[in-house]
C-alpha cells in the first residue's frame, strides 16, 4: 500500500520520466523565468513546455516548496491541524479500509488527499466534525447516506459524510471497493 509520500515520488519520477527533465531542472527553469506565483507557473508549464494540467501542478508545487523550510508535519498530519482528534480517528479508520483495496496512489492536494488507482476514484476531506469521502460510482442509485456529489465536488458522482469510526461499515467498504475497481 502506496503512504501519501510514496505517491508523491512515484507522481515526481513519472513526471521526470515523461518529460525528460529532472525536478531539479525544471525548478532552475521556473526560477530563470522568474516565476513566483503556482497559477503563474502551471500557466507557464502549460503553454510553454506543454504539461498537462496534473504535472504542471505537481511541478509548481515542487518548485515552490523548495524555496520554502522543510514542513514539521506530513501532509495527512495537514489535513487534521486543529480538528477534533475524532475526525482524525475517523481518517485512520477510513484508511484501513482503503488499504484494503489494493494499489492506491495518493495525491495531497490543498485541504484533501486524491485516490487513484489508475484514475482517481475517491478523495478524503475532513469537515469540522466529519470526514468526507468522494466517490466515482458512476449509475449507482443516490440514497439517504450515498448522496449525489454535485454541490459537494464534480470530479465525484457521490459522497458519503462519515460521522464516526463506525460509519466504516461493510456498506461502505463495498462502496469503496466498487469504485477502486471501475478506476482500472
Amino acid at each position: 500500500m502506496a503512504t501519501v509520500e510514496e505517491g508523491l515520488r512515484s507522481q515526481i519520477r513519472n513526471i521526470e520520466a515523461t518529460y525528460g527533465r529532472s525536478m531539479d531542472e525544471w525548478i532552475a527553469l521556473i526560477r530563470a523565468a522568474s516565476l513566483e506565483r503556482h497559477s503563474q507557473i502551471v500557466a507557464w508549464l502549460k503553454n510553454e513546455h506543454g504539461l498537462p494540467h496534473g504535472a504542471a501542478n505537481r511541478v509548481a508545487l515542487v518548485a515552490l516548496a523548495a524555496d520554502q523550510p522543510p514542513a514539521a508535519t506530513d501532509p495527512v498530519d495537514a489535513l487534521y491541524v486543529g480538528r477534533p482528534e475524532a475526525v482524525r480517528a475517523i481518517h485512520d479508520r477510513l484508511w484501513e479500509a482503503i488499504e484494503q483495496t489494493g494499489n492506491v496512489e495518493v495525491a495531497p492536494k490543498k485541504g484533501y488527499l486524491s485516490l487513484r488507482h489508475r484514475a482517481q476514484f475517491a478523495m478524503i476531506k475532513p469537515a469540522a466534525r466529519h470526514v468526507d469521502l468522494g466517490l466515482i460510482l458512476r449509475g449507482e442509485a443516490v440514497t439517504q447516506r450515498l448522496e449525489s456529489a454535485a454541490t459537494f465536488n464534480a470530479l465525484f458522482t457521490h459522497r458519503v459524510r462519515v460521522h464516526s469510526p463506525a460509519d466504516v461499515d461493510d456498506q461502505l467498504r463495498d462502496w469503496i471497493r466498487a469504485a477502486y475497481d471501475r478506476a482500472g
